[in-house]
């Protein structure tokens, strides 16, 4: 549980440095961390709201819903806080949060899959 929280946290992380390092901000650290708090925020209520702890690492209802309340939720703090809320940053943070909420989620859950016997690609009798 406390892995998938991390990797949810470090990934919003890397959402705002990409953002910040498009953009050639001044102070990287302060820049990312003012970036992403709102969306850490946004994160953690998906969390609770979802109670993922019970199964952090499902696509589905866990990662869509932590995904929606991140976005959400990270644009209404910025939005209240005065920084920006440009429909193209809605749809990049949108865009780019989805990729990396839901793709780690639906990367384990395919590993799991394929992980089980039983469930590869081959008939047991194709393989050495």
């Amino acid at each position: 549980m406390l892995g998938s929280a991390v990797a949810d946290a470090i990934l919003v992380v890397v959402f705002a440095a990409i953002g910040r390092a498009s953009h050639q901000e001044v102070d990287p650290v302060a820049g990312v961390l003012a970036t992403a708090w709102p969306f850490l925020a946004g994160a953690a209520l998906g969390w609770l709201l979802v109670r993922a702890w019970r199964a952090p690492m499902r696509p589905w209802p866990t990662g869509v819903v932590v995904w929606v309340v991140t976005v959400a939720a990270g644009m209404l703090l910025r939005a209240v806080t005065g920084a920006g809320t440009a429909v193209a940053f809605v749809v990049v943070a949108t865009i780019t949060l989805a990729v990396f909420l839901l793709g780690w989620r639906a990367v384990a859950a395919l590993v799991r899959r394929l992980a089980r016997p039983g469930t590869g690609s081959y008939p047991k009798e194709n393989l050495p």
